[in-house]
């Protein structure tokens, strides 16, 4: 169970708010979601599916490298905690994953292998719209979010469809579905960065991409632009490449 400090609660609104802006980069954004909600509420990991232009779930973002493979799983088998949610548009809340095996015949034994004990599960929604959901990993049994900390995340997730909606959809008069495409193609693109960076660094795949992640920051580049530069000349990010 957690307990979320004001203080830190309105750090993290501030900050996703932050990143609304006219240059905001989608990868960026779902990534640092992802990051801060697993440490507002302590969790042993969180991951984020959004639909592509059929109304299917994607892998877009995960606070580390384990739970990205585990989200992979979910949607090639079409079955979890997000596709409840994202199907409902109700929250999945501290459901024990030992005993998840009838709800989940595939997910929860995979879940736990992995070493989670419960799930929780966050439609990214706007009003009746849901875009995706945000999947929250605990790893000690029984009850991992208090029952003050379930509105809160569902906040978060809210915020940031409201974002994704209003930004790249309506603000610049742009489909959404199509944002997503984009984002989607990026990432893959990300992923075959991060593979090229963990070899030449000799580091692993989420250190590759903290990498990526701090030198595009820096630069003030978008992690797509960098990735694509690491696959296309990395002799001009040497800096980067080697190490």
């Amino acid at each position: 169970m957690t307990t979320v400090s004001a203080e830190r609660l309105a750090q993290v609104f501030v900050e996703v708010a932050d990143t609304m802006i006219d240059e905001f980069d989608l990868i960026d954004f779902l990534h640092m979601l992802t990051d801060r909600t697993s440490t507002l509420v302590d969790a042993a990991a969180v991951g984020l599916l959004l639909a592509d232009q059929r109304g299917q779930l994607e892998f877009l973002a995960a606070s580390d490298e384990n739970t990205k493979l585990l989200e992979l799983f979910q949607v090639q088998n079409s079955e979890g905690p997000c596709l409840d949610a994202f199907r409902t548009g109700t929250p999945v809340v501290n459901a024990d994953l030992a005993e998840a095996a009838g709800r989940w015949p595939r997910f929860a034994p995979r879940a736990t292998a992995a070493g989670f004990r419960s799930v929780h599960a966050f439609p990214l929604r706007l009003r009746s719209q849901v875009i995706g959901a945000l999947n929250v990993f605990g790893s000690q049994p029984g009850p991992s979010l208090d029952d003050a900390d379930v509105p809160i995340v569902q906040a978060l997730a809210d915020i940031a469809a409201i974002g994704l909606l209003q930004e790249r959809a309506i603000r610049r008069g742009e489909l959404l579905t199509e944002q997503l495409q984009g984002a989607l193609n990026s990432r893959i693109v990300i992923e075959q960065a991060k593979g090229v960076i963990a070899q030449a660094r000799g580091v692993s795949v989420d250190e590759a991409f903290t990498l990526i992640r701090d030198y595009s920051r820096a630069g003030n580049h978008r992690i797509s632009n960098v990735a694509r530069a690491i696959l296309t000349d990395p002799a001009q990010l040497s800096e980067l490449v080697n190490p």
